[in-house]
């Protein structure tokens, strides 16, 4: 059960949220239903073959108050 970031379209609000199967996540401020999910950068480790761990933010970019839902709709 992934947590997923979104962006409330009543209040403006960003919130992340724990989603189970097909539900629908609701705005934890003012309980709206309109919310889209936010593009947003996930973390892993790396194990090379050299035994050096490697730290990475997959999808970091220079941008940091990116709303776009990919890269391909950023106007930044």
């Amino acid at each position: 059960m992934p947590i997923y970031e979104y962006h409330c379209e009543t209040c403006g609000e960003d919130f992340e949220c724990l989603v189970f199967g097909k539900e629908k996540p609701e705005c934890r401020c003012c309980r709206s239903k309109k919310v889209r999910k936010r593009m947003s950068a996930c973390g892993f480790v790396s194990k090379g073959g050299t035994g050096q761990t490697v730290k990475k933010a997959a999808g970091a970019s220079s941008c940091g108050s990116c709303h776009a839902g990919s890269c391909a709709g950023c106007k930044h």
